[in-house]
């Protein structure tokens, strides 16, 4: 597993995206992988079917089948680390700039950014709170929610899948 330290995980995009999910950076199982949120017990996958963005609960080597139903995914950090913690505040920054490229580029609807002290570091945001931002990041509407790891104690599944049925909500709402 350490010698997937550094490597990172392709990026699953398109344009016009309904949804862009953003993590924090691969964890090294995902980077060893070569899948997002591919470690078990990380409850990305179950709090996007339960929240309704799937019809059936997928697992991370299925990623592609995302595109079919306008969701994509993408790191803050490309880097492979054991945990979060090993991340910089200069990566931070420049992912966060990285990643407002892809919004110019791909143009989703919506960025799911999952990971509340990630997008504060990478836009120097102070204080947050969970879901819509009151502001857009390059005219991209935000929605912040927590990082859905399994070392990430304080939400369990049916808090995910409600913050997740939220956001789905919300993106159904507003396209086009």
């Amino acid at each position: 597993m350490l010698k997937a330290a550094g490597r990172s995980v392709p990026d699953l995009l398109a344009p016009g995206l309904d949804v862009l999910f953003c993590g924090i950076n691969p964890g090294l199982y995902s980077a060893a992988t070569g899948h997002h949120f591919a470690r078990p017990g990380n409850r990305f996958w179950p709090a996007l079917h339960l929240g309704g963005f799937t019809p059936r609960q997928l697992a991370p080597h299925e990623a592609d089948v995302l595109l079919s139903y306008g969701l994509g995914m993408t790191v803050m950090v490309r880097r492979g680390t054991a945990t979060a913690a090993e991340l910089s505040p200069e990566e931070y920054i420049a992912g966060g700039r990285a990643l407002v490229r892809k919004l110019r580029k791909y143009r989703p609807r919506v960025l799911a950014v999952l990971g509340v002290g990630a997008y504060r570091t990478a836009f120097a945001k102070r204080t947050t709170q969970l879901g819509l931002q009151p502001e857009p990041i390059a005219g991209t509407p935000v929605w912040l929610l927590p990082n859905p790891s399994g070392l990430n104690a304080n939400y369990q599944l049916p808090d995910l899948t409600r913050l997740f049925r939220e956001l789905h909500d919300y993106a159904r709402s507003n396209s086009s």
